[in-house]
């Protein structure tokens, strides 16, 4: 049973389980070749996020007027949406795992984030099989329906490291193989932040390696992650911002001493 929620919290729940139900879980593994696109090389975009972004932004619209938004898709059509990433603005990631929905797979999700002069203050990650929210506003913790959580770590040796080699150059990919395989146990990351964030809390992962930093799939899930007290920054331990969302590489990791340890090997 669900912790009682804040009435935004609730609010905002309520709005991505009925974007969830209504355009989402019904087209899981029922998509026709129609509804998908690709916007470029393993990106696609399927009428499901057109759909939840279209919802979501209206919705958020009318619950906090003169707030700009920032969607994943609407970005990709006009890059001059970017530049609202420096104000008050909503981030949304409408269906965050596309390439897993397309496939049929698991897990997928849906992603806010709420950020102020560059820097994510609250954020929510919902995913809609599990009917699972995480939520998060800075200085107040970090949360799973509405229960206060610490992040905790797989307690396993070697740690368990989710590591991405889709993006990486042949070059990043040795370093991975010299520097990182003989010291942790690697797995594949879920190809979905919505769900990697809270991996990284709830000890099923140890850390995670990000080269690809966009705001729609990270500004929510570092908040959380780090509101939990788990450690996301740059790799130069700086923190991340969403309106720096270009710049590359990101770790993540269920505690600071990890981190701190990752980081070392990574850079040494």
């Amino acid at each position: 049973m669900s912790a009682e929620l804040s009435p935004l919290d609730a609010e905002i729940r309520d709005l991505l389980r009925f974007a969830a139900r209504r355009s989402m879980l019904p087209r899981f593994r029922a998509l026709e070749s129609g509804d998908i696109a690709m916007k470029g090389e393993d990106d696609p975009v399927t009428i499901v996020d057109r759909e939840v972004e279209a919802f979501l932004s209206e919705a958020l619209t009318k619950l906090a007027p003169g707030v700009a938004i920032v969607g994943e898709e609407a970005a990709h059509a006009d890059p001059a949406v970017l530049d609202h990433l420096s104000g008050q603005c909503w981030i949304i990631d409408p269906l965050d795992g596309t390439a897993n929905f397309t496939e049929g797979k698991e897990p997928f999700g849906i992603i806010i984030a709420l950020a102020d002069a560059g820097r994510a203050v609250a954020g929510w990650l919902y995913d809609p099989l599990k009917d699972r929210l995480c939520h998060t506003r800075l200085g107040e913790g970090a949360f799973v329906n509405g229960e206060r959580i610490t992040a905790r770590t797989t307690g396993q040796t070697p740690p368990v490291t989710a590591v991405s080699r889709i993006f990486l150059t042949p070059e990043q990919i040795e370093q991975v193989d010299t520097k990182l395989a003989p010291h942790y146990t690697l797995v594949d990351i879920p190809r979905c932040a919505a769900e990697q964030y809270p991996r990284l809390a709830l000890g099923e992962n140890d850390i995670s390696s990000f080269k690809r930093t966009l705001a729609w799939d990270h500004a929510a899930g570092i908040l959380w992650l780090n509101e939990a007290g788990g450690k996301a920054a740059r790799l130069d331990g700086s923190e991340y911002r969403v309106d720096e969302h270009n710049k590359p590489g990101l770790i993540g990791a269920s505690s600071p001493a990890l981190w701190d340890e990752f980081i070392a090997r990574v850079m040494g």
